[in-house]
């Protein structure tokens, strides 16, 4: 995007002056002489300071986090999406986007009173007048904002005489006798200091105006937390002087009544009027100015497809113009269908929400430790996030609890939108630091607390020479195997010198991340340079891994060549020198992706050497999808009746102590072999031990095992390293 010759704002026209515009608006003039008859002055004062201290909150939150990062257009959604993801982001903007939209028409419909109070003569309909005035506000912005923004000092003048000529008015008129009798509350049915709040809430919301031209000022890092902060800081003495002044000179009858009170108490009601006009065009405004830079940002990150429409900017400032026709259409729509009291509240929730966010954001920033979080703006701890997202959301559930839980709901269902679209963001954000916080957490403390072998789970590394992509099967039965319980690793071995493979290396373990998220496998993918496939694996078995989370199982594919026996009888001993279990799968590559025969998974039970792991494995596979509901057989082979007998009662005290369900088979057989090909034809998977024979070569075992598993159906061999422990 070319920026070259865009006009720029600084600190006092880009965002105090369009914050301070923002707060002192509509409700200062309309509204607080309601909250302030009816809540009594000292509860008035405690609405004012909880939602000042909200503000102030998230104020230097928005501070820690402008300082921290270039600042694009966007405002608050830009920030929150760069902090906290585009989940986050993509939730948030639009719920900002729809507050700022239905913002407009409150500062309509709040110029429309004012405007009717003055001319009352007028005789027109407030919907008329006010389509009208939004019209109006619509033409203006559609103008450009540099025309807007110059007409704002002129605006701020006016609304200082018109405060000039209030406090003036009133100090005629204040009487400690009238302070006194408003001191206490006096609500009307139906009311109370959590509707007074929900009423008074937008006259605060005005502290995101300068967040939300972030993209046309000149340095948003510095303007942001000095434009905003300024403006609160004035803004709140102003609601807390008049807030007293009413109390002190108006009585609590009139207050109530009369929705100008701040017109009929001034010396120059002509200057409160001037002031009323004026301050309620420009709320209404710099919301129709930043609504729509909100969802032009949104639309350019691509979120959601259908508001691609409105990425396009207009002119030499890129003004949102196709945004700004929408947000017209909004705000026409909430004028036709509300009033100012049923507006209010809807906004508090819409950006009590986004302040909210933002709060979470500097606390996750802050509580992660993450080093690239290196804020200019000196007020920043994690304490201060933390405060304000609880106060955001104590805010909600006192104001409208019914509302706030929809709310919740509305927002994590969009969230979950936006999630499924599985959008990549181009930037880093928060979320990366905070699950690496977590880990290195749960890192230290798992290194803390001793292993027991109750405690076993399975991690696999699963090993290799050729592409992921084509060995699938073994990846399968490694996921399968696991259970959701265990972590996997994908491991490639390239054979050669280190410095001629780099490039292959680099390659291959793109090809093989890629190959991990295209089958949404739950593992880890690795590839090392070695010269042999063994060397690979004891080097994997040094390295791979952290603490305590290191490789306990190998898992590779038995090979039926012969010539292979030497290469898998020391894939077992280096598996077992390094304390691990050693599993060979003999698979069936005719099979189709991620599916199995049908039948039983049948263990066959020589010691329990090896049988307390093979018995596992088989219940973790019925774990896993493609496995369920198989049922596990448990044989073992007797020479005689007697044995049987005996060896009957202890598979199923075995199986029983165990907590596995699974049947216990004693077979009479003198030929092995013979026996296993007979009764487990039929199953899905067979699981045998591994162990190499006393006194035989590599070649005999070797051969061995594969008289064991030809014609049979998928084959895993087990040689346990005996950690781990079924029973108690």
């Amino acid at each position: 995007m070319n920026n070259q010759g865009r006009t720029k704002f600084g600190t006092f026209g880009g965002v105090f002056t369009p914050c301070v515009l923002m707060i002192l608006g509509v409700i200062l003039y309309l509204r607080l002489g309601q909250v302030t008859g009816q809540a009594g002055l000292w509860q008035a004062l405690l609405v004012i300071g909880f939602a000042n201290l909200i503000t102030l909150l998230t104020a230097l939150s928005l501070s820690g986090i402008a300082t921290n990062t270039r600042v694009h257009g966007g405002g608050a959604y830009y920030l929150i999406s760069r902090s906290l993801g585009v989940e986050y982001g993509g939730t948030i903007g639009p719920v900002l986007y729809l507050a700022l939209a239905v913002s407009v028409a409150l500062y309509v419909i709040g110029f429309t009173e004012a405007l009717l109070w003055i001319f009352p003569a007028l005789g027109v309909s407030p919907r008329v007048c006010a389509s009208l005035v939004n019209l109006l506000v619509f033409a203006c912005v559609f103008i450009g904002a540099g025309w807007t923004i110059k007409v704002q000092y002129l605006t701020l003048g006016v609304i200082a005489l018109s405060l000039f000529s209030f406090f003036a008015g009133v100090s005629n008129d204040f009487s400690p006798a009238t302070l006194q009798a408003n001191l206490g509350t006096g609500y009307v049915s139906g009311e109370s200091a959590f509707t007074m709040f929900a009423l008074f809430f937008p006259a605060v919301t005005g502290i995101m105006a300068g967040a939300n031209m972030s993209g046309d000022l000149e340095d948003p890092g510095r303007s942001i937390p000095l434009g905003t902060l300024a403006a609160i800081g004035l803004t709140t003495l102003i609601y807390v002087f008049a807030a007293v002044a009413l109390a002190g000179s108006q009585p609590r009858e009139i207050l109530l009544q009369d929705s100008f009170i701040m017109g009929s108490a001034a010396r120059w009601p002509a200057l409160v009027a001037a002031g009323m006009v004026a301050a309620t065009l420009s709320s209404a405004l710099s919301s129709m100015m930043g609504a729509p830079r909100i969802l032009q940002a949104l639309a350019r990150d691509g979120v959601f497809t259908p508001l691609h429409f409105f990425r396009q900017g207009s002119g030499r400032n890129l003004e949102p113009r196709r945004a700004i026709v929408l947000t017209f259409l909004i705000a026409q729509s909430a004028i036709l269908l509300g009033d100012l009291n049923s507006i209010a509240p809807l906004i508090t929730m819409f950006f009590v929400i986004t302040y909210g966010a933002i709060n979470l954001s500097c606390f996750y920033e802050s509580i992660t430790g993450n080093p690239s979080y290196r804020p200019v703006f000196p007020l920043q701890h994690w304490s201060i996030g933390l405060a304000g997202a609880a106060a955001c959301v104590l805010a909600m559930l006192l104001v409208a609890p019914v509302w706030a839980l929809l709310a919740v709901a509305g927002i994590g269902g969009l969230q979950q939108l936006v999630k499924r679209r599985e959008i990549r963001s181009r930037w880093g954000d928060v979320r990366w630091g905070k699950s690496y916080e977590r880990a290195r957490r749960a890192l230290l403390k798992l290194e803390e607390q001793a292993y027991h072998p109750k405690s076993w789970r399975p991690s696999i590394l699963a090993i290799g020479q050729g592409r992921w992509d084509v060995e699938y099967r073994v990846a399968e039965y490694a996921s399968w195997l696991q259970g959701g319980r265990g972590i996997i690793s994908l491991a490639q071995v390239e054979v050669g010198e280190v410095e001629n493979r780099m490039l292959r290396r680099r390659e291959e373990l793109a090809r093989g991340r890629r190959f991990v998220q295209d089958e949404h496998l739950d593992a880890f993918y690795t590839v090392v340079v070695e010269d042999s496939l063994l060397e690979g694996l004891k080097t994997l078995l040094q390295c791979h891994g952290i603490g305590s989370v290191r490789p306990n199982t190998v898992l590779f594919e038995w090979p039926t060549e012969p010539g292979q026996a030497d290469l898998m009888a020391d894939l077992v001993a280096i598996s077992r020198a390094f304390e691990c279990n050693a599993l060979a799968v003999h698979c069936d590559s005719a099979l189709p992706r991620w599916e199995s025969r049908s039948g039983s998974i049948d263990v066959w039970w020589h010691s329990r050497k090896n049988g307390a792991l093979m018995l596992l494995l088989a219940h973790l596979l019925t774990r896993s999808h493609t496995w369920r509901d198989r049922p596990i057989r448990l044989l073992h082979t007797v020479a005689d009746e007697a044995e049987r007998s005996a060896m009957l009662p202890a598979l199923e005290e075995l199986i029983a102590g165990a907590r596995i369900e699974a049947q216990a088979l004693i077979v009479m057989a003198d030929d092995l072999a013979a026996s296993i090909h007979h009764h487990s034809a039929a199953a899905g998977l067979v699981i045998l031990g591994l162990d190499p024979q006393d006194g035989a070569s590599n070649a005999q075992w070797h051969d061995h095992i594969q008289q064991l598993v030809q014609d049979l159906p998928e084959v895993i061999l087990v040689s346990s390293a005996g950690d781990m422990r079924l029973g108690d």
